[in-house]
């Protein structure tokens, strides 16, 4: 009789996708907490310009993924498919690690970015999907802890690559420490998969259909070869203003007319799950509007208007860098993490579990709070430098918002959506994620400063009454989300009665997989 192997458990196949995902975090947020500097100080971007093009960086970077997710479910398999993309990314990071000031050797780093994000990130997150199939409550715990890893490395980073910037700068010369920061972000990314080589075992038993045959070396050329030219179609793209908006207002009416299709198209049971998805992601792309602002208009409010001193009654602390600021997002996210998903096991258990529609609606009055704090910054302000303290429960506010929403984005799509069109529709998602990140640049020009303004006291009432119309907008997106609850209310039941009625053929559905 042949032994066999103990089943692996889940929560050791989820730690394998955890922290590999959070190594990718760390190399990506590591490098968004510099890049618009890096534009602006380093490059001589006006600010306009910046975020522009960091912001349509972001938008391809999030639209990757519908490609990579198809990729992962139907030619390589979402385990590989996620390996090749980390391996890219690592590659992208060190690109940027190159000295140099030539501005299309930049486009070009970041479309290599463009094209490892978009084979990494929606396999990553399908196989957690996989890993919890089948389990409502548990898949809402675990893609919040899952969010949880995108914040730990993305924590450290962020207080990392700014230090090592400055450090480096001070040292050897201002060059040098830019790239040097870079460096650091490729370097996490052979970490995470190294980690991953050691731990992938726990993996063998999930993963798409082509994860179970061998490699098949026609289809893995035939991506690389893809790869090579979206690499250069995102540089062009960055590169040309008219042409980022046409492509991303294209992506946007693409994602609709998907969602139109498959609506449609799809069995009369799984409609109600899919208008849902539809209601849920369209409420995401207006959160991720507000979510850009942090690397782009707040991060330029940090660099310009806050005081890097931390005192506390008094007492003097430490000293931020202004890049360093942004990982206040990741620490309360990490703080904030644990709290909800033992709030939400804890409501499943009970039976009082809330809905992700309303998890939506509190999460916008979160943000709204957020960048109302933000508008309050010359209150606190001498000089036109605000308090440190004002970024600390401005991020506040905004990152448990930002788990309320995005946080459960990912669940959301896992949810609703029947599994058949898991990869995709999580890439149909992140298109959409990337849309609204084009849309906040153009938003965060609004408090776009003049290179001949530097005084303080004029800068200020430009971003604060930015923030502060942010933070109405928020107050809408509020009223809006409760005013869908009923509708989201009837479409949940209807999608739960489907997924209680179908629950006995599931098992035979999953072992042919």
């Amino acid at each position: 009789m042949a032994i066999q192997n103990p089943p692996v458990s889940q929560t050791r196949s989820f730690s394998t996708v955890f922290l590999i995902e959070m190594w990718e975090r760390f190399g990506y947020y590591g490098m968004q907490a510099l890049i618009i500097y890096y534009m602006v100080q380093r490059l001589g971007f006006p600010d306009d310009k910046a975020n522009l093009v960091w912001s349509a960086a972001a938008a391809l970077i999030y639209v990757a993924p519908a490609i990579g997710g198809w990729v992962g479910d139907k030619v390589l398999g979402t385990r590989r498919t996620m390996l090749l993309g980390a391996t890219i990314l690592s590659a992208g990071y060190a690109l940027m690690a190159v000295p140099g000031q030539s501005i299309w050797f930049l486009y070009c780093s970041l479309g290599v970015i463009v094209v490892g994000n978009g084979l990494f990130k929606p396999n990553a997150g399908n196989l957690v999907r996989k890993i919890y199939d089948g389990d409502d409550s548990k898949i809402d715990s675990a893609f919040t802890i899952y969010y949880m890893a995108v914040n730990i490395g993305s924590t450290i980073s962020m207080l990392l690559t700014p230090w090592i910037k400055d450090y480096v700068n001070q040292r050897y010369g201002h060059e040098l420490g830019w790239h040097a920061a870079f460096a650091v972000c490729a370097f996490g990314l052979l970490l995470g998969l190294a980690n991953y080589l050691v731990m992938r075992h726990t993996l063998k038993h999930v993963g798409s259909a082509p994860d179970q045959q061998p490699v098949h070396s026609g289809k893995l050329t035939a991506v690389l070869g893809m790869g090579v030219l979206a690499v250069f179609a995102a540089a062009y793209v960055l590169n040309h203003e008219a042409v980022a908006r046409v492509f991303v207002y294209l992506a946007g009416a693409v994602v609709l007319g998907i969602f139109a299709y498959l609506i449609s198209s799809s069995e009369r049971s799984e409609r109600a799950g899919l208008i849902a998805a539809l209601v849920l992601t369209v409420q995401t792309v207006f959160f991720f509007i507000f979510y850009q602002q942090m690397s782009t208009s707040l991060n330029l409010f940090a660099l310009r208007n806050v005081n890097p001193s931390f005192d506390v009654f008094g007492l003097h602390l430490w000293n931020w860098s202004p890049a360093q600021f942004q990982s206040f997002n990741p620490i309360w996210i990490f703080i904030l993490s644990p709290i909800l998903a033992l709030l939400y096991n804890a409501a499943g258990r009970s039976g009082n579990d809330m809905s992700i529609a309303t998890k939506f609606a509190l999460g916008f009055a979160a943000v709204a709070l957020g960048f109302f704090i933000y508008s309050w910054a010359n209150h606190f302000a001498v000089d036109g430098k605000t308090s440190s303290w004002v970024m600390v429960w401005g991020y506040g506010a905004s990152s448990l918002g930002e788990l309320l929403v995005s946080g459960l984005g990912l669940a959301m799509i896992a949810r609703y959506v029947p599994e058949r069109m898991g990869g995709f529709m999580m890439g149909a998602y992140f298109v959409a994620s990337g849309v609204s990140q084009y849309l906040g640049g153009i938003v965060a020009n609004f408090a776009s400063i003049p290179q001949n303004i530097t005084d303080p006291l004029q800068t200020m009432p430009i971003y604060t009454a930015l923030f502060a119309k942010l933070g109405w907008a928020g107050i809408a997106c509020t009223v809006i989300a409760l005013a869908v609850l009923p509708l989201m209310k009837k479409l949940s039941a209807q999608h739960h009665a489907h997924s209680v009625a179908s629950q006995t053929p599931l098992p035979s559905v999953r072992s042919e997989q």
